[in-house]
């Protein structure tokens, strides 16, 4: 857990920052009580900079902390600024005086100083599913997540390998769906040199590959019948026989497999086996679509935006009724369509403000065609992405 420490001095929005950092599991800290505690990140106001004497001394108190990360909050900023420098070791922001973007900035805060590992997940059932997860995490079951496409079911799998004893081991990732049935078996499985037409040299398969660590059999539902079969035996006995080979090799793999669909369904209609199934599902997990968790949309967004901006220092400002406009929709493309909403909104947008103006629905989209023309040949639009 990543411990944050917190000069609260002079800081107005230190609580409001404190309480989200503890939703995304990382331990804040209020300083100067540190010396118990080692501290990776240090926030305090543009203010309480000044008073200490300017950046100098701030870096300087840092490194009395031993922290290696810096984030200096500007309040009542006459406007919004992101500043990353020294490869993301120092940042400033800058929060205008007013409310309403509060909480998308300070979202954005708390991304910054979050480790690569950070879950977005601020709804309380998303928080409910993480904590269960987390329970398993240290178990060694084998896992089963449900859920409709784009709800995140891959990143419960790295959460789950994340928080395990396995978590230093690799985590090996296979889309059933998109690998061709004769493929797959020697790709799950390996094969011997010359054991098929093209196998010039040989492949110990991604079983073998994710040996001590955990497997994520993605899309399992899409697995051909014949291979089921060759799977149920591996994850009976632990061993897998490449193609053209004649020893069985052990393996030591925890095992999370993903669908989107209703397996009882697709039991009954004979294309998946039942004893695979119940092989399987030692411990389900759904995960919920996006309209179940509206409260997820906010971190959802600041990862999305930040993943397509070309730098940390122009992270865009999503107003707060354009998040309300987000948060209203039914998003039945999930995550997925957010995105593609998002990424319109970074093209349209101007001053790398985004309004509720710039938020396109699909469903809106024939309606808004002329407008987005007219704004293009009006030079009203400014493309930040």
């Amino acid at each position: 857990m990543k411990n944050v420490g917190i000069i609260k001095e002079n800081f107005d929005l230190a609580h409001k920052l404190t309480k989200l950092l503890n939703i995304k599991e990382m331990n804040a800290v209020e300083l100067p009580l540190y010396n118990s505690v080692q501290i990776n990140s240090l926030v305090l106001s543009a203010a309480k900079e000044s008073q200490m004497g300017g950046q100098q001394a701030v870096i300087e108190f840092s490194k009395n902390t031993k922290a290696d990360q810096i984030m200096i909050i500007e309040e009542k900023s006459k406007s919004y600024k992101t500043e990353v420098n020294f490869g993301g070791k120092l940042i400033k922001i800058s929060i205008p005086d007013d409310e309403g973007s509060h909480e998308w900035i300070l979202e954005v805060a708390a991304q910054m100083l979050a480790t690569k590992e950070l879950v977005m997940a601020n709804d309380i059932k998303s928080r409910e599913l993480l904590a269960l997860a987390k329970k398993v995490a240290a178990t060694n079951v084998t896992v089963f997540i449900n859920g409709p496409t784009g709800t995140g079911k891959e990143v419960i799998s790295n959460y789950i390998h994340n928080n395990s004893p396995r978590s230093e081991f690799p985590f090996v990732a296979v889309n059933c769906a998109a690998i061709p049935e004769n493929m797959l078996e020697a790709i799950l499985f390996g094969h011997e040199k010359g054991s098929f037409t093209g196998a010039s040299q040989a492949n110990k398969g991604i079983f073998r590959a994710a040996d001590g660590g955990t497997l994520l059999l993605d899309e399992i539902s899409e697995m051909p019948l014949s291979l089921q079969s060759k799977l149920l035996r591996v994850l009976q006995e632990r061993k897998v026989t490449p193609i053209g080979g004649s020893k069985d090799v052990q393996v030591d793999v925890r095992v999370v497999a993903t669908t989107n669909r209703d397996m009882v369904a697709e039991i009954k209609k004979g294309t998946f086996r039942e004893d695979l199934f119940y092989r399987l599902n030692v411990f389900p997990l759904r995960t919920l679509a996006l309209k179940e968790r509206p409260e997820d949309i906010l971190p959802i967004s600041a990862a999305l935006l930040k993943k397509h901006t070309n730098t940390e220092n122009s992270f865009p400002l999503l107003t707060s009724k354009a998040l309300s406009v987000l948060k209203n929709h039914t998003w039945p493309g999930n995550v997925r369509e957010l995105e593609n909403v998002l990424q319109r909104a970074m093209v349209i947008c101007n001053e790398n403000t985004i309004t509720e103006n710039d938020i396109m629905i699909d469903s809106s989209l024939q309606s808004t065609e002329k407008s987005l023309a007219d704004r293009i040949q009006s030079g009203n639009i400014v493309a930040t992405a």
